[in-house]
């Protein structure tokens, strides 16, 4: 094989709102969320080469970089299942905060599936790529999509929905930081519906103003045991968001603006406290994600179109 690299953005996701519906006899939740990629990103380099070896860098030392790692474990189940005599070489440039509700380490993953099915010519269908991509983590499907769209079960079953209108928003990241694990411990099972309840986010996914925001049930809980997240969303409130909410399971919460001007001046008057760090962003259609993949839009367009198709 000859050695060849390519260079793609990870990007991060939102929630336009997260109803937890109840826990599973598994042990996982069911959840119903509307996703939204945004153009804040990590940046994933990567070279096949035929030494079948996965070797991953970060500039990240914090993160590990070997069986620990999504992107990582995605390389190794893809060369398992498809390319036994495929090695890479991966550098992941971290951007997107961990531990944030964001997304990134999902992100990573599917946007490692996406490039080495590329450079190691895996001719693969729809629904083996999305079974690889659901062993990974319940939001990894859904990056090999991009876009809105609506996900439920444990988040793995994805349904495209349209692109809104591009919307500006402030990604506010507080010193706090939850993992999954310890915002799911957190819900009262008492305070979750029954998986019978069928009342769920409605179809519009792009809130325009306050009163079309929508719930994220992990809020009550994360704000009562980290009040510093909440005080994150009232700076961005304060700060003139038409509204805000928690990222998925936290600790990020953003805001969203009328345009980039008021974007740009909710920089300058936002009050911050220490450790803070706050991302200007957009939110990114599913077209803008696939041209953003080069040469591996084209298959990312397929393999949406056949998990359509299987619908």
């Amino acid at each position: 094989m000859l050695e060849t690299s390519i260079t793609l953005p990870a990007f991060a996701k939102i929630n336009w709102g997260l109803r937890v519906i109840g826990k599973r006899a598994d042990g996982y939740h069911e959840l119903d969320t509307i996703l939204q990629t945004i153009s804040l990103h990590d940046t994933i380099h990567l070279t096949a080469s035929n030494d079948s070896k996965i070797v991953l860098s970060c500039d990240d030392r914090s993160l590990p970089a070997g069986a620990e790692n999504l992107v990582y474990r995605a390389a190794e189940a893809l060369r398992v299942r498809f390319a036994p005599n495929g090695g890479a070489r991966m550098r992941l440039e971290k951007r997107i905060p961990w531990q944030a509700g964001l997304g990134g380490g999902s992100s990573n993953a599917a946007v490692t599936l996406i490039g080495l099915c590329h450079l190691w010519k895996i001719e693969t269908s729809s629904t083996e790529l999305s079974e690889i991509a659901s062993t990974l983590g319940a939001d990894v499907p859904f990056f090999l999509y991009g876009g809105t769209a609506r996900c439920r079960g444990i988040g793995s079953q994805v349904t495209p929905l349209p692109d809104g209108d591009e919307k500006f928003l402030l990604i506010l990241k507080p010193k706090a930081s939850v993992s999954t694990a310890q915002a799911y411990q957190a819900l009262n099972a008492a305070s979750l519906t029954t998986l019978s309840d069928d009342t769920i986010l409605s179809g519009s996914p792009a809130p325009r103003d306050r009163d079309n925001v929508r719930a994220n049930d992990f809020e009550p809980v994360v704000f009562r045991l980290w009040p510093e997240i909440e005080r994150s969303k009232a700076a961005l409130t304060k700060a003139g968001a038409l509204s805000a909410m928690l990222a998925g399971s936290g600790a990020a919460v953003f805001g969203i603006f009328d345009n980039r001007e008021a974007q740009e001046r909710a920089i300058q008057a936002i009050d911050l406290e220490p450790g803070w760090r706050v991302f200007p962003c957009t939110t990114v259609g599913r077209d803008q994600y696939r041209r953003a993949m080069g040469p591996c839009g084209g298959m990312l367009a397929r393999v949406s179109e056949g998990m359509n198709a299987g619908a």
